[in-house]
């Protein structure tokens, strides 16, 4: 069953933020993570949610994306740098269906 990464990110260094974009697409590929959505423009429908980013991944499973995250190629250096560039992330996972009916 699918699994969606799904991070909210406010950005205040761009140099330190490109620095872990560099590090995180190739660790996600190599656990066969894709990323959805990333960027772009948010229209809030309802509510006061405000995000500057949000960053969708979607993966095979849920244990799937917790590998990734605990990975060698992303965990040490990845959380490091993203620690580092935005102030404010937030990150959950969630496990998909492969059809929702209405």
């Amino acid at each position: 069953m699918p699994a969606y990464l799904i991070s909210q990110i406010e950005i205040h260094d761009p140099q330190g933020y490109e620095e872990y974009r560099k590090l995180v697409g190739p660790s996600l590929a190599k656990y066969g993570g894709k990323f959805i959505a990333r960027g772009g423009r948010i229209d809030v429908l309802e509510g006061s949610w405000s995000p500057q980013r949000v960053v969708i991944c979607e993966f095979e499973s849920l244990e799937r994306a917790r590998q990734w995250y605990d990975s060698p190629e992303y965990k040490p250096e990845g959380i490091r740098a993203r620690q580092r560039a935005p102030r404010d992330h937030r990150t959950r996972s969630l496990r998909g269906r492969r059809r929702c009916s209405p």
